[in-house]
């Protein structure tokens, strides 16, 4: 069995008939450390999301651990230049994979952002 084939045909039941778009966040971690590049992307798309265009996609939101403690003026500047780049798309919400970019995401951006499995079990259970 293929998982992937299998839970994008279970989350495109819920789909509408004009696919929302989203804007994805790769977590640093993910993207840079684990070398891991694409394949929530894949998912996403395969579950008929549409994703905008993120420019500077591989740059760090300003999370990154400690970073947000240790280093508070170059994060906020990290993170504004995120959202905007995120936001640039103008997508329904956000979405990512990592739990503390979730939260620096949170807050600041003007849209809902929730973690990439989050918005497939919405889709997958009916919810909008």
């Amino acid at each position: 069995m293929n998982c992937t084939r299998e839970l994008a045909r279970a989350a495109a039941r819920g789909a509408a008939a004009d696919p929302e778009i989203i804007a994805f966040h790769s977590p640093c971690a993910l993207q840079h450390g684990l070398k891991i590049r694409g394949v929530v992307e894949n998912l996403l798309m395969a579950c008929d999301f549409r994703l905008s265009h993120v420019s500077d996609g591989h740059l760090c939101c300003g999370s990154a651990g400690t970073y947000s403690l240790l280093q508070p003026e170059l994060s906020t500047r990290l993170l504004a230049n995120k959202i905007a780049a995120l936001e640039a798309g103008q997508p329904r919400q956000i979405v990512t994979a990592n739990i503390g970019c979730l939260l620096q995401l949170q807050s600041a951006a003007r849209r809902p952002v929730k973690h990439w499995i989050e918005l497939l079990d919405e889709r997958m259970n009916g919810q909008p």
